[in-house]
Formats: structure tokens, C-alpha cells, sequence
């Protein structure tokens, strides 16, 4: 019946087209796209070149034709962002050979239509968001069909035992999808096949035999299945096969001998299965493999000699088996071999020399049980020192020094000897290592001091040289290397001042130097360090003040403990009284002479001296005391004169007329969009079941328009600090204009001396807070969900500020939720309607953000900007990923939530800080660099925390990509 009304439906939009005029009929090729064109949505008018007047379509955009019957042969509309259905217009292109609609966002299953166009050679549409399974008929009549994908879907199902009837397919793709099942023998009888890539699915069980009926097969993909039993032994049947992967499943057993024959095959994957036995010494005749990978399996014994043999080799990984005895010195002939990993074996034996000889890119011999000394090559082989990019000798037993000429590899990327017996000094020469971004020497007996030299590394991201016996002091010169984000030097025996260039290294996010005797004071520029995640200095023998300021400020007391002499809140001992410039209080000065009589003699004469920190906190008690005082008696004054105002509008709602007029009695009522009748709903303003909530500004009313649309009234409770008419008004008309998806609409306004109305959409889905805290246990915000709630706040404040506007009170009970699960942002801006913005923050505000606001609010010198909401976007972030309050108040404890994450993330524990009722249900890859984002905007220093068009663009980029794609062969 569906495809009826389809039908019926394409009849009717080409009707016009047909009776338009006596010409000709339309060409069936127009008449096809067209149709085809209906179920689409074109968002980029790709396809606007499709024009129903033309009498061919062989000029439009994707669109070619045969030259000789000037008919449709192809049809390529590959990555178009095009969606909808792949319609039935498609039929009537009955010349069309190549159909390719790839990297595009049709949805819905496969139709089967398309298995009726049996002049079709090629079917690609990969890439897209198709779904079910494929029809068990679909390959019954597939004419001339050579070459199909539906690879990077979202296919479910089994694989169509049909698609042993193409007996001309030579390329099957149907990668990246879910289809499950067995894998059927039929498909051996395709001898015409030459690519089959069924990798990345969930198909199980044996692979079947009969595959040397494929004896034109040159490339088969079984990758990242589940399939279980031995590589089939007849696959050496398959004499052309150039490319083998069935890597990542459960295979086990040994090589079959019959691989011996497939002497063509360049690359050869088996890495991540249940391999075992011995690689047999035949390996050698396949003498075309370049890749060649084994790793992660159980192979034993040794690695054969006959390896040598493979001089076309550019890749060998034997990583992670059972492999014992010495490296062959037959490999020496694989003078191709650029990439070698034997990382994670029983290896023994010595380095040898050739390794420094082939001219090799990577060399990872890591996890093994090799020893003696590391020698650099001969000066007959200075030609390819500079090919080496990476080299892991880590975790063996290698003893003596560290070569000294070991600058001689110039083009070094990564380079660590950790984890062996190493002696002597850090070789000088590491300065002339100019592109090595990680250099790790830890764990091992090299004594000397850090040299200076090491500055000239400067493209270094870590250097790791913990657990040595390392003296002397850190060089300044480290401030050269500019990229550094990983300085461990713990468990030496460094003595010294911690140079204050380290503060110049403004990529740092982890320093540990702890363990070593260090002395002197913490330079107090590493304040300003604004992506520190994690600095350790405990035990050693500093003293002084903590730096004040950035991580400082919640830095955990075990990263500085064990030295003595440091002072501050953090370590619990109260630095000494040296401020250059005491304030001193004279009691002889005061007026109240009685109270000045009361002293004794010797306290008359005495000064008085207390800390700038102590006469702040005094201050800024008895501002907040003030401030909740006044509050207290503006709210029973408002609460007074909103009485009488609302009395007047239940009266008749004459006062809530559209006067210009402001006295005492009447009021001014303005709506942004329109003139509905406010009237109906003027009783909500004093009925307590319609109250959605209260905060800062005043109490928020849900009431019903005249014409049945539901609005929410924001009553303010500030009135004596609320501007002049003119000013509110031209305020409110501002806030008015702005427009976003994540912003609460501000729809108008009512205005009396004694009440100030404003009213806003309604957004039916509550707040975030309630979502997050109040909500009932069953009705959990996912993952997606938070994500979005963060992306969209984002986005919303990233568009206050293009309009210049400070939110000033982000707190997740001004976030709401509309039906959609879209986060809108309320009460925005309302700070401009006051005069005096600082009285008003230091009293009411204090008490209705805690936990959201930033410290400068508390310093009325500095400056507010829209740092501060990045600050609060910070806390909401980590807000919503915990699902716990900014501030929590336990029994004997209060736990700031700032802190709680950064000292999980210092421990290695962070992920621990995900909601518990998302239970795994997360993707940590998201999870944790959002929280390190929500940590960066929560810095103490203003100037450290990104924009919020910088925050949108992180978390953008935060979203996991999309696996690259395959093209179909």
C-alpha cells in the first residue's frame, strides 16, 4: 500500500510536466531523477541544476551519459550531505551502469528496487545510515553487477546466501556494518572475485573451507570479526592473493603449510588472534610480503632465519608473543625494513649492530631480556642515522652508558632507554636532538647532574628521568624547551632552587619533583601556569610561601608534603607575619573615649597589627552582613507594593493596559512580538500554585496568555535598586532583541515604579538542576544528553558575549530543559538593570550562585568580565558530568567540587568522577577531556580561562571523529 501512495504520489508532481504542452513526452531519464530527487533533501543545492524543462539530463551535476543513445550511464552523487530515501525514480534509468551515492545520510533499509536494474555494473553506497538487514533476495537478479558496497552502515543481519548467484562480482565491500551470523560457504563459488572485505563486523564461527575456489582473489578483509577455528588450509589455492587481514578475532592453531605457496601476497595480517606454534621456516618463500604482522598472538621458539629472505619487507611486527633466543643477524638482509617491533618477547642476547645499519625509521624492543652494551653504528653507516624516528630499548637488561655520541640520530621523535641498568651522565649530546618530543631515561643508575645542553631539544613535549641518582641542579636552560608538557625529574638526588624559568614553560601539565633535596622557595610565577594539572615537590626541603593563585590554589597537601618549611592553608602552617607593609591600628585614635578608657595602661600603647588576608575577610563579613539585611528589608518593601499592583490587575486587568503612563496607578505592559490580552493570567501573581521558583532577581510564575499560550513571569524583588524607567526600559528592549536556540526568549515586559514584570517563553522540561539532582531515579540523563546540555550552554553564553552581554548568575536552576532535551539559558543580562552591580553581587548573589562564582567577584578592584561566566560555565560542566552540587555539605566535611575533581585527576582517577548512574554508559574518551576543560575554565587567574567561542570549538573537537573511510575497489 505504501509503495502505492508513492507511486500515485510521483504520478501527481510530474502530471503538470506532462500535459504542459503537445511537445514530446519527457525523456525517462528526466523523469526518473526527478522523481528520485523528490525523497531527497538537498541542503547544500547540489542538485539545483536538476531542472524538469530540460529534455536531457545530461548536463546535470553528478549526471553523465553515454555518448552514443545519449542516455543516463552514471550516477555519482558522492558526499553531498544529501538524506531521505533512495526512491523508486531510480528505475526508469534503464541504461544506468554505475550508481555511487556514498558518504551521504540516506536512511531507512536497502530498497529493493534497486536489486531490479540489472544493467548496473557498480552499486556503492557506503557511507551512509542505512539500516536492517540486506533482503535475502536481493542478489537473485543482479544481471552485470561487478562491483558493490554498503560498507560504514548500520546493516544488521546475515549475509544473503544470494550473493553466490553474481557470478560477475569481482568486489564485494560490506565493512563497518553489524552483520552478524556465519560466514556462508556459498560465497566461495564467486570465482570472478578479486576484493572481499567483510571486515569490522560481527560475524562468528569457523572461516569455511572451499576458499581456493577463489583462485582470482587478490585482497581478502575478515578483519576485527568474531571468528573462531584455524586459518583455513587451503588458502594457498588462492595463488594471486596479494593482501591477507584477519587480524583481531579468536583464530587459533599454526600457519597452514599451503601459505607457502602464496608467493604474490605483499601484506599479511594476523595480529590479535590465539596464533600459537612455531613460524615456520617456509615464511621465507613469500617473498613479495612487505607487511608482515604476527603480533599479539602465542607464536614460540625462535624467529626464523629465513626471514632474511623477505628483502621486500618494509614492516615486521612480532610484538607480543613467546618468542625466545637472539635476534637473527640474517635481517640484516631486509635491507627494505623500515618499521620493526619484537617489543613484549623473552628475547636475549646482545643489540645488534645492524640494527643501526638498515636505514630504519622505527625499532621497538621494549618488555624483553636483551643485555650488554648499546653502541651506536660505525661512521660507515652515517647515512642513516637520520632515518631513525623511533627507538624503544626500554624494560631490558642493558648495562654500561648511554652512548655519547647518541645526538648523531637527528631525526629521534622518541627515544627511551627507561627501565635497564644504565650508568654514567646524560649524554651532552641530547641538545642536538632538535625534532624528539619524548626522552625518557628513568629508572636507571645515571648519576652526573642534568645537562645543560638540554635546552637545545627543543622540540621536547616530556622528559622523564625519574628514579636515577642524578645531582646537581636543574638547569635554567629547560625554559628553551618551550613545548614541554611533562617534566618528571622524582626519586634524585637534584639539589637547588627550582629555577623560576620552569614558569616560562606555559604548556606544562604535570611536574613531579619530588623525592630529591631541593631547597629554596616555590617561584611564584608557576601561579600563572594555565594548563598545570598536577605538580609534585613533596619530599624535599623547600620553604616559604605557597604561590598564590591557578592550581595553586587547590593544589592536593600529599603533592607538597614532607617540606618543612613551606607555608600556607594548603600544608596547614601558618606563614610568618613579613608583610613589607603592616596595616597598624592606634585603639588611642578612636572617638569612643570610654571605650579607650577601658584599656589597661600597657594596651594603650601598643599597636595593633593585623594581616591584609584577616581585615578582608572581617570586611567582606560585614558587607555580606549588610547586604543580607538590606535584601531582607527591599523584599518586604517589594513584597508590599506587589500586593497593591497585583490587586490591580485582578480588579479587571485595566492597569495591565498598553498606557504609556507610569504614576503609581497604572502600569505599562509591552510585548516584543504581538498584543495578546494579559489579563487572563494576571492572578498568578499571587498564587502560590503557579510559582515555578525563586532565585537572586525574583520569584518565577507560570501563567496563561488570553490566546492559550503559556508564559512565564519573572516578578523581580529588587525594585529600589532597579533603574529609572527610561533606563530599564531601553535595558529590557535589549535583552529583547537578542535571539538564540539556547536562550530563554525574553517576550516583554511590565513596567510601575513600585513592580517591574518581565515575561519569557515557557520551557516546559524544568531545570537542569532538577534533572540532575531532583529528578526520579529511573529518568537518568545520558551521556548524549549531558554532552548536548553542555555544547548548548555553551554556545548560548559564546552569543551573550558577541552582544556584549555577562550573564553574571550561570547556575544549572537557570538552565532549562524544553521538550526536546535542548538546554536554554535564562535569566541572562538582569544585572544591567541594576545601578550598583558590585552591593548587589557582594549580598543577594553570594548566597543564590555558590559554587558558581568566580573569585574576582569577591575583590571589588578587580574588574568583572565574561571570564566570570566561563568560571560558572566551568563548574556547570563538571556539574553535570559528576551529577553532584558545586558545593556538597557532609556530616564533618564540605566538599567544593573543583577540588574534589582536580585531586582525582593529580591521582590518575578522574573517569571515577562520572556520574555512578551513567554506569559506564560513557564514552571516557569525551568524558575526561571535558572535565579537564570544566577544570581549565574554573582557573583562578581570569586571564587563563578561554574565551567561550574557544570552549565551543574544544568541545566540538571533543566529540569522537568518525573513523576514516574506505573507497571501494
Amino acid at each position: 500500500m505504501r509503495n502505492l501512495v508513492i507511486s500515485l504520489f510521483s504520478v501527481i508532481l510530474v502530471l503538470p510536466v506532462l500535459v504542459r504542452s503537445y511537445d514530446p513526452p519527457l525523456n525517462d531519464d528526466v523523469l526518473g531523477l526527478i522523481v528520485f530527487k523528490v525523497d531527497l533533501r538537498d541542503p547544500n543545492s547540489k542538485l539545483i541544476s536538476w531542472n524538469e524543462d530540460d529534455d536531457s539530463p545530461c548536463n546535470w551535476f553528478g549526471v553523465r551519459c553515454n555518448p552514443r543513445n545519449n542516455r543516463v550511464s552514471e550516477l555519482v552523487l558522492d558526499g553531498l550531505s544529501l538524506s531521505g530515501k533512495i526512491g523508486r525514480g531510480l528505475l526508469r534509468l534503464q541504461f544506468l551502469r554505475r550508481l555511487s551515492l556514498s558518504k551521504n545520510n540516506f536512511t531507512g533499509s536497502i530498497n529493493p528496487i534497486l536489486a531490479s536494474m540489472e544493467n548496473l555494473r557498480v552499486m556503492d553506497l557506503s557511507e551512509n545510515n542505512l539500516t536492517g538487514s540486506i533482503p535475502d533476495d536481493f542478489f537473485r537478479k543482479c544481471g552485470y553487477l561487478r562491483a558493490v558496497s554498503f560498507a560504514r552502515n548500520k546493516l544488521s543481519g546475515q549475509i544473503p546466501k544470494s550473493l553466490s548467484s553474481c557470478s560477475t562480482l569481482a568486489a564485494v565491500n560490506f565493512s563497518s556494518n553489524q552483520i552478524s551470523g556465519r560466514l556462508p560457504s556459498e560465497i566461495w563459488s564467486l570465482n570472478g572475485l578479486r576484493s572481499l572485505d567483510l571486515s569490522d563486523n560481527l560475524l562468528e564461527g569457523d572461516i569455511p573451507k572451499g576458499i581456493k575456489g577463489l583462485y582470482n582473489l587478490r585482497a581478502i578483509n575478515l578483519r576485527k570479526n568474531q571468528f573462531t577455528g584455524q586459518v583455513p588450509d587451503d588458502i594457498g589455492g588462492c595463488s594471486l592473493l596479494k593482501v591477507i587481514d584477519f587480524s583481531e578475532n579468536a583464530l587459533s592453531g599454526s600457519l597452514p603449510d599451503s601459505m607457502e605457496k602464496l608467493s604474490m601476497c605483499n601484506f599479511l595480517n594476523l595480529q590479535g588472534n590465539e596464533l600459537g606454534g612455531e613460524v615456520p621456516a617456509w615464511i621465507g618463500e613469500m617473498r613479495s610480503l612487505q607487511t608482515l604482522d604476527l603480533s599479539s598472538n602465542s607464536f614460540t621458539g625462535s624467529i626464523p632465519d629465513s626471514m632474511g629472505h623477505l628483502q621486500s619487507l618494509k614492516v615486521l611486527n612480532l610484538s607480543e608473543n613467546k618468542f625466545n633466543g637472539v635476534l637473527p643477524e640474517s635481517l640484516a638482509n631486509c635491507t627494505n625494513l623500515l618499521d620493526l617491533d619484537f617489543s613484549r618477547n623473552s628475547l636475549t642476547g646482545v643489540l645488534p649492530t645492524w640494527i643501526f645499519g638498515l636505514g630504519l625509521q622505527s625499532v621497538l624492543l621494549s618488555e624483553n631480556s636483551l643485555s650488554g652494551k648499546i653502541e651506536t653504528p660505525s661512521p660507515s653507516m652515517e647515512t642513516s642515522y637520520h632515518k631513525l624516528q623511533v627507538l624503544d630499548l626500554s624494560d631490558n637488561g642493558f648495562s654500561g652508558e648511554i652512548p655519547s655520541d647518541i645526538g648523531i640520530f637527528s631525526g629521534l621523535e622518541f627515544l627511551s632507554m627507561s627501565k635497564n641498568s644504565l650508568l654514567g651522565a646524560v649524554p651532552v649530546s641530547v641538545g642536538e636532538l632538535k625534532v624528539v618530543s619524548i626522552l625518557d631515561f628513568s629508572d636507571n643508575q645515571l648519576n652526573g647532574s642534568i645537562p645543560s645542553e638540554i635546552g637545545g631539544a627543543v622540540s621536547l613535549k616530556e622528559l622523564r628521568l625519574e628514579k636515577n641518582f642524578l645531582a646537581g641542579r636543574i638547569p635554567t636552560q629547560i625554559e628553551k624547551c618551550s613545548s614541554l608538557t611533562v617534566l618528571i625529574l622524582s626519586q634524585n638526588k637534584l639539589v637547588g632552587p627550582i629555577p623560576a624559568t620552569i614558569a616560562n614553560l606555559t604548556n606544562l601539565q604535570t611536574v613531579d619533583l619530588s623525592l630529591n633535596s631541593l631547597t629554596g622557595s616555590l617561584p611564584k610565577q608557576l601561579a600563572n601556569l594555565p594548563h598545570l594539572l598536577s605538580f609534585n615537590v613533596s619530599h624535599n626541603h623547600l620553604q616559604g610561601e605557597l604561590p598564590a593563585g591557578g592550581f595553586f590554589n587547590t593544589i592536593s597537601p600529599s603533592s607538597v608534603s614532607d617540606n618543612p618549611s613551606l607555608c600556607g592553608s594548603v600544608v596547614n602552617r601558618s606563614c610568618p607575619a613579613v608583610l613589607p607593609k603592616p596595616i597598624v591600628l592606634n585603639p588611642n585614635s578612636s572617638s569612643d573615649s570610654s571605650e579607650t578608657g577601658s584599656l589597661s595602661p600597657n594596651l594603650r600603647h601598643k599597636k595593633i597589627i593585623l594581616s591584609i588576608s584577616a581585615l578582608i575577610a572581617i570586611g567582606a563579613a560585614a558587607v555580606i552582613a549588610l547586604g543580607v539585611v538590606a535584601v531582607t528589608v527591599l523584599n518586604l518593601h517589594v513584597r508590599s507594593t506587589s500586593r497593591s499592583a497585583a490587586a490591580l490587575a485582578l480588579s479587571g486587568g485595566d492597569d495591565f493596559s498598553r498606557s504609556p503612563t507610569t504614576d503609581a496607578n497604572s502600569g505599562k505592559l509591552v510585548m516584543f512580538s504581538g498584543d495578546p490580552d494579559f489579563s487572563a493570567g494576571a492572578h498568578a501573581l499571587l498564587n502560590k500554585d503557579c510559582e515555578l521558583g525563586r532565585g537572586g532577581f525574583g520569584a518565577v510564575y507560570k501563567t496563561v496568555l488570553r490566546d492559550g499560550r503559556p508564559v512565564a513571569i519573572k516578578k523581580l524583588t529588587v525594585s529600589s535598586l532597579v533603574k529609572s524607567q527610561e533606563d530599564f526600559e531601553r535595558e529590557v528592549k535589549k535583552l529583547g532583541k537578542i535571539r538564540h536556540h539556547n536562550l530563554v526568549e525574553l517576550e516583554g515586559y511590565y513596567w510601575t515604579p513600585s513592580l517591574q514584570l518581565l515575561i519569557y517563553e515557557f520551557v516546559s522540561g524544568g531545570s537542569l538542576y532538577k534533572q540532575l539532582h531532583e529528578g526520579p531515579g529511573g529518568n537518568i540523563l545520558s551521556w548524549h544528553e549531558r554532552f548536548n546540555i553542555i555544547l548548548g550552554t555553551a554556545k548560548s553564553l559564546a552569543h551573550l558575549h558577541q552582544q556584549n552581554i555577562i550573564h553574571y548568575n550561570l547556575k544549572s536552576s537557570n538552565v532549562l530543559i524544553d521538550s526536546n532535551g535542548e538546554p536554554k539559558v535564562g535569566d541572562f543580562g538582569l544585572a544591567r538593570l541594576l545601578p550598583m552591580l558590585d552591593r548587589y553581587v557582594l549580598s543577594s548573589k553570594i548566597q543564590s550562585a555558590l559554587g558558581y562564582m568566580a573569585p574576582e567577584f569577591a575583590c571589588r578592584t578587580v574588574k568583572i568580565t565574561e571570564k566570570c561566566d566561563v568560571y560558572g560555565f566551568g563548574v556547570l560542566v563538571l556539574e553535570v558530568v559528576t551529577g553532584k552540587r558545586p558545593v556538597e555539605y557532609m556530616e564533618d566535611d564540605v566538599v567544593v567540587l573543583c577540588d574534589m575533581v582536580r585531586g582525582a585527576l593529580e591521582e590518575g582517577k578522574v573517569e571515577e568522577c562520572v556520574d555512578a548512574r551513567l554506569q559506564g554508559n560513557f564514552p571516557a574518551e569525551e568524558a575526561i577531556p571535558v572535565m579537564k576543560l570544566g577544570l581549565i575554565c574554573t582557573s583562578q587567574v581570569p586571564s587563563n580561562r578561554p574565551d567561550m567561542g574557544e570552549v565551543v570549538n574544544i568541545l566540538e573537537l571533543i566529540r569522537c571523529p568518525s573513523e576514516g573511510q574506505e573507497e571501494l575497489e
